[in-house]
């Protein structure tokens, strides 16, 4: 399977990272699609009440193990899609972004701010798409 990664040169020029890629092109290979990952752990129990940064590690841990169930590594995840509380904790999402995806392999991503979850403690929810190899 083929994956091309086109980046976002604009944050760079600004001195800034991007956590994100502009886009992906997949050609061949499988398609696996994640549903969204609240901050669960094996429980069942929502781990980092109040804590976004926590949240945020936990729900991209459990997009992590599902893709890896199928066959998969975070280096395969093209695409995804998080779900927030409060678009104003956008720095602390992409600090955790940025440390849990390599550099070279930013999927395409879109930030929403929703009214709440199921779990009204739930700050986050990630989901995925994942080209397999």
């Amino acid at each position: 399977m083929a994956v091309k990664r086109h980046s976002m040169v604009e944050a760079a020029k600004q001195g800034g990272k991007a956590a994100f890629s502009r886009s992906v092109e997949v050609s061949g290979g499988r398609l696996l699609f994640v549903s969204g990952h609240v901050a669960r752990d094996e429980q069942r129990q929502l781990v980092g009440k109040g804590d976004i940064r926590a949240q945020t590690e936990r729900a991209f841990a459990n997009v992590r193990t599902a893709v890896e169930q199928a066959g998969g590594t975070v280096r395969d995840i093209v695409k995804i899609t998080v779900f927030v509380k409060d678009i104003r904790q956008a720095k602390d999402i992409y600090d955790v972004r940025l440390a849990f995806f390599p550099q070279d392999a930013l999927p395409a991503s879109t930030m929403v701010e929703v009214s709440g979850f199921v779990d009204p403690d739930a700050l986050i929810e990630v989901e995925a798409v994942a080209a397999l190899p």
